[in-house]
């Protein structure tokens, strides 16, 4: 049978479809995106998505794959030109037209139609500033200097529609902080997973989706990514079938 897996490349991360290189820019492929490029709920007739701080834009080459077969736009913005660049490279080679790379401050983006994006996600930056990075980029990506909770709900409910979704991943100890604030604005928790790095710690991230419309129950679930023996676990490869290349 055919090996039609992409080779191994330095400089990046090779998913089963594409390349993300991430030598430009201040963020690297983590985990934590890749969890929530995989999980993030689509409902619906998505065609416009919102990717902030997209980085190196592996979530938004991982939804331009989900949504392959539907008419829809990702813009994918940072306020880091070197990741914009990184994006656009990383989009054009992977062969996805759909995604648009914008460098700006999402404090300042604006679009022409108000609340149109029926899909937003981001994995935000969330350390503050104790401890200063060995650059100005590298800050920006991490520290919530550049976009603190309170303006990044602001953005939400200023650019989601009415239906959409609203899609992020935060370590596991911020989240109670976050969705205090999101319920003082109206945007109602619907969807989250609980992700556990290894069988015997504790939580480490939670992935949430967010609405403005009020749900009877919220679907809760939990994934751990280890086995006691290191090894992958099942549910873990289930959820990033379509991405990873898993080695047996």
């Amino acid at each position: 049978m055919a090996n039609n897996q992409l080779p191994l490349k330095q400089g990046g991360f090779t998913f089963r479809r594409f390349f993300v290189a991430h030598d430009k820019s201040p963020m690297k492929v983590t985990t934590d995106s890749c969890l929530l490029g995989a999980w993030v709920p689509i409902k619906g007739d998505v065609q416009h998505v919102l990717d902030i701080g997209t980085g190196c834009g592996v979530i938004a080459l991982m939804l331009a794959q989900r949504l392959e077969h539907q008419a829809c736009q990702i813009d994918a913005i940072d306020i880091d030109m070197q990741a914009i660049l990184q994006c656009r490279e990383n989009s054009l080679n992977a062969g996805f037209k759909n995604i648009k790379p914008l460098n700006i401050d999402v404090n300042q983006f604006r679009t022409t139609e108000r609340r149109c994006y029926d899909l937003i996600v981001t994995n935000p930056p969330y350390f503050q500033s104790a401890v200063e990075c060995r650059s100005t980029e590298r800050q920006l990506a991490r520290y919530t200097e550049s976009l603190n909770y309170q303006q990044l709900i602001d953005v939400v409910k200023r650019l989601l529609n009415p239906q959409g979704l609203f899609g992020l991943v935060l370590p596991y100890h911020l989240t109670e902080q976050f969705k205090q604030l999101t319920v003082l604005n109206q945007l109602y928790l619907c969807h989250e997973l609980q992700v556990k790095y290894t069988a015997n710690k504790d939580y480490s991230l939670v992935l949430m989706a967010f609405s403005f419309n009020q749900h009877a129950s919220v679907e809760r679930q939990s994934l751990c990514m280890r086995d006691e023996q290191g090894r992958y676990t099942q549910q873990f490869r289930q959820l990033l079938a379509d991405f990873y290349l898993f080695r047996k």
